[in-house]
């Protein structure tokens, strides 16, 4: 215990006593074994105010407690300590707890001692991390508030050293972290958590994002908290609360940052053109640390998001290329595929063409030969003076026999010829059906003047088609030349065109012999020879309008004839979907 000389009368200098201030206080540790120490220097310290902050006062009466009160209390801001309390050295033994094992190096450490003797000054001050050393005897009202307004000035130095060195390291961290997101929402989000952690304070807060060639409130919400969370994805200011819309709109127009009571706002440039407006909504006022902070954050937010905004732009423009890359190879393949289709075809040609060959120097040399011989043996026999009639009949029966044979050989080469034409592929491309409808009848208008026929057409222009153009040009040449084979001297073909929203109808109408219901039933097998018989005594392979309706079918459309019976004529139609299907059809 201390001697009865060891208590300090505090005198009180002012006689104006005033509350405490309200609202955050300066918490000060009285550690002392003399109860009427720690009345005496509330006492005196009633009415003490700094910076608009009254004190909190905490008490403890031993180095034990004291221990126990600093580690509850780690914000405290000065401690008043006693030298000797339980021990001679309780209270150095204190200093060095608080430094060395709380490391608490913030907090001002005030030694107070009634034997100054027992702990020289000098020494005490070298070996110990205290901030003043004072005899109680010497501690007046006025030089305690002395004393303790520059300890408190030196604590709150310190904690903006240190809240700015903690900002710093935030700020460092988290610029790693934002540089890492390779999108612009989770950077967003990524600031608003940020910003949060780098003012230790719960806040409502929203990032907008707004292109600098856009009107002001064509905007994107990219991230939000709090009381703003609703607002998420919205792409107009005029969702906003009033406070928040001003907010925002001022930070665009004065590409400034803005803080106020409560209000920060921060505005972020970025050299794409893009302009970020983060507003803040915090539950305190942000102290002049704070704000240098946060516009120290937000001035590396504009790398951070260039690169977010650099990357997108990126990841589209490769997957514009991705997909133009996919397209040329689907180009590619189906080239490809169109390629070894007209090489098989080729082949077969190539195949057919020693066929042919082959047949003209064997088969067809022996019924040559024939015919020749026989011509021979008939010229002698007309020669003679008497020639016999029987004879020369003979051999006209056996030249005519040769003939029908080399006849029946040529046009089984024609049907297989034919035959092969039926490995059909088509190659899809925007097509004016107009055009070669009327390219068709012109091509037919001569074979149709030899019989004096006329080909009336009506195809008007509409739109583009998409089909393989000289597919539907041979399937319409094929109609038009068996209406001109079969339609009477001297009658007329129509040919139209009907261009409905799904669909285009090709017409060909003739004046021919019409069909019966059994030519009908097999009008479109191959080698199929129907009851009517061409008019100009033209010849037929029974394979046209096999030909024309397997076209047709690989467009995914439709053929159809009608008659109303013989003698009536025909009426063909082609039927095509002007959708396309996004595919070459194959060859079946």
């Amino acid at each position: 215990m201390a001697e009865p000389d060891d208590i300090i009368d505090l005198i009180d200098d002012s006689a104006d006593k005033r509350a405490a201030a309200p609202g955050p206080r300066w918490k000060v540790a009285i550690i002392d074994d003399e109860p009427a120490v720690h009345d005496g220097t509330r006492y005196a310290l009633s009415d003490y105010t700094l910076n608009g902050q009254g004190l909190e006062i905490l008490s403890a009466y031993s180095a034990e407690e004291g221990r126990a009160l600093l580690r509850a209390h780690p914000d405290t801001a000065v401690v008043l300590l006693d030298v000797i309390m339980e021990t001679d050295s309780a209270g150095l033994d204190l200093v060095n707890y608080i430094r060395s094992q709380l490391k608490n190096e913030t907090v001002r450490i005030i030694l107070r001692t009634g034997q100054p003797g027992q702990a020289p000054e000098r020494r005490v001050i070298v070996d110990y991390d205290i901030n003043d050393y004072k005899a109680k005897t010497e501690l007046t009202a006025d030089k305690l508030f002395t004393s303790l307004t520059a300890a408190l000035r030196g604590y709150q130095q310190l904690q903006r050293v240190t809240e700015t060195r903690r900002g710093l390291e935030i700020i460092v961290d988290a610029a790693s972290t934002l540089y890492d997101f390779k999108s612009i929402q989770r950077l967003a989000e990524g600031v608003l958590t940020q910003l949060a952690s780098l003012l230790k304070v719960e806040c409502d807060g929203i990032l907008v994002c707004h292109d600098s060639g856009k009107p002001d409130r064509l905007i994107a919400v990219l991230a939000a908290s709090g009381c703003y969370i609703h607002l998420l994805g919205a792409d107009t200011a005029n969702a906003f609360d009033p406070d928040l819309r001003h907010w925002v709109e001022e930070a665009f127009r004065s590409h400034s940052h803005q803080f106020t009571s409560g209000w920060s706002t921060l505005y972020i440039g970025t050299a794409s053109g893009r302009e970020v407006v983060v507003v803040l909504h915090a539950r305190r006022p942000l102290s002049s640390t704070d704000r240098t902070l946060v516009e120290l954050f937000a001035s590396k937010l504009s790398v951070a998001f260039d690169n977010v905004i650099l990357y997108e732009q990126l990841q589209e423009a490769n997957a514009r290329l991705e997909e133009r890359v996919n397209l040329r190879t689907r180009e590619l393949t189906a080239a490809n595929r169109r390629l070894a289709a007209q090489w098989a075809r080729l082949q077969r040609a190539n195949a057919f063409k020693r066929e042919i060959l082959s047949t003209v120097a064997h088969d067809l040399r022996n019924p040559l030969s024939v015919i020749i011989g026989r011509a021979e043996i008939l010229e002698r026999m007309l020669s003679d003076a008497t020639p016999s009639v029987e004879n020369a009949k003979a051999q006209i029966n056996h030249i005519h026999a040769a003939a029908d044979r080399l006849t029946e050989m040529v046009e089984s080469l024609i049907t297989d010829a034919m035959a092969d034409a039926l490995n059909i592929t088509i190659r899809r491309e925007p097509v004016d059906l107009a055009t070669i409808v009327r390219d068709v009848a012109e091509a037919n208008q001569p074979l149709a003047a030899k019989k004096q026929q006329r080909i009336e057409v009506s195809a008007p222009s509409g739109k583009l088609i998409t089909c393989d153009g000289d597919r539907i040009r041979e399937a319409v040449d094929n109609l038009i030349s068996n209406a001109i084979k079969y339609s009477p001297i001297g009658g007329r073909i129509d040919l139209s065109l009907d261009l409905q929203p799904d669909s285009a109808c090709i017409r060909v109408k003739d004046e021919g012999p019409g069909m019966s219901e059994k030519d009908i039933s097999r009008l479109y097998g191959r080698f199929q020879r129907l009851s009517a018989k061409p008019t100009g005594g033209e010849s037929s392979t029974g394979l046209g309008l096999s030909i024309v309706k397997r076209i047709i079918d690989l467009h995914g459309g439709a053929i159809g004839a009608e008659s109303p019976g013989l003698g009536h004529g025909t009426t063909f139609s082609l039927t095509l979907p002007t959708k396309e299907d996004g595919a070459d059809a194959p060859a079946a």
